[in-house]
């Protein structure tokens, strides 16, 4: 066999903002790739530098440029799989030889859902599903390449759905404490080697930080 083929993930970034919560799940989907041999890319900012700054990743990962313009012909949009509730077709192992890259609206953990998506689904950007439920951007990108990496269907990925996640005692600035909290995040994560949701790194410490904002805050 030979070696496995290089795919670019994209997450087209679509807020003005860079949320410390996004700031996290964008930082998990770069390390997920660098450890696969995967390229990704954070494009749409409006500023890269202070991006950069913010997320400590190369600035070869990270494009002021929209999706649309890297991507600027419809030749070139047809090896661009957009990830999209709407689209008529779910994700397969097959789509690995299809595609080059697989395009991510930063959109996807929007509780209640919405349509932002559309956004991009008009540039041209053939679809596919991630099945019908909500998903966190880095969600989105962690079961696509399970999918196409490592062969797996969309059934036979293991999940913990809506998981109610025990946050650990904190200190907070008075001196009080959180003691037995717990959150219950409305989206569904895959389910770690531990049965345990897969989520980023310093996502639990973010929450115990926001507990006195409340999940709402958060999404």
């Amino acid at each position: 066999m030979g070696s496995p083929r290089k795919h670019t993930f994209i997450v087209e970034h679509l807020d003005p903002e860079l949320e410390e919560w996004q700031t996290l799940e964008y930082k998990s989907i770069h390390q997920e790739c660098n450890d696969t041999g995967a390229h990704f890319i954070l494009s749409g900012l409006a500023d890269p530098t202070s991006a950069q700054k913010q997320l400590g990743l190369p600035s070869s990962s990270l494009q002021q440029q929209s999706v649309e313009s890297i991507y600027a012909t419809a030749e070139a949009r047809q090896k661009v799989c957009l990830l999209d509730p709407k689209a008529e077709k779910d994700i397969s192992p097959e789509d690995a030889e299809l595609f080059d890259a697989f395009l991510f609206g930063g959109i996807l953990g929007d509780d209640p859902p919405r349509d932002r998506t559309s956004e991009l689904r008009s540039k041209g950007f053939p679809g596919r599903r991630l099945g019908t439920q909500q998903l966190t951007t880095d969600t989105a990108a962690r079961v696509t390449r399970i999918v196409v990496q490592q062969g797996k269907r969309l059934d036979e990925i293991p999940y913990v759905d809506r998981p109610d996640i025990a946050l650990p005692l904190a200190a907070d600035g008075d001196g009080g404490a959180h003691p037995n909290e717990s959150v219950s995040m409305p989206f569904k994560y895959v389910k770690g080697a531990d049965g345990k949701p897969v989520m980023p790194e310093g996502m639990i410490q973010l929450l115990v930080s926001d507990m006195d904002k409340g999940i709402d805050d958060l999404l």
